[in-house]
């Protein structure tokens, strides 16, 4: 019990050293992202309002034009199509696993190194 124990630990400690190591890469990058995932999420119900009013075509034209001019107030980093999906250890924006938030590489380093519960590398 105390053997496992110790190897817990000590993968623990790897793994510590290895989000320390990738984070001062991609800090800002993921700093950025999470700003306009923020952004997206608080004008969500309006951006979404405004584009209904814009595409309605029962509506006069002069207030669909205020509602496209109030659209193309709100901040640009409000859109959902400006968030990207990004790796939280190095920040990569491609090829990033949205069930675990890494990248193929940092993914298969980790699963090599055994810090990943439950995956191993397939053989048969």
């Amino acid at each position: 019990m105390a053997l496992c124990r110790q190897k817990l630990s000590s993968m623990a400690s790897q793994f510590v050293n290895f989000w320390r190591q990738m984070s001062t890469v991609s800090e800002k990058r993921n700093i950025e992202d999470h700003k306009r995932r923020l952004l997206a999420a608080k004008y969500e119900v309006k951006r979404k309002l405004y584009k209904a009013l814009h595409r309605d075509v029962d509506l006069p034209n002069e207030l669909r034009e205020k509602f496209l001019c109030k659209l193309a107030q709100l901040p640009r980093n409000s859109s959902f199509t400006r968030v990207r999906n990004r790796c939280i250890f190095t920040g990569r924006p491609r090829a990033v696993y949205e069930k675990f938030r890494m990248s193929r590489i940092v993914f298969r380093s980790l699963a090599s190194q055994g810090m990943l519960m439950g995956i191993k590398k397939a053989s048969w």
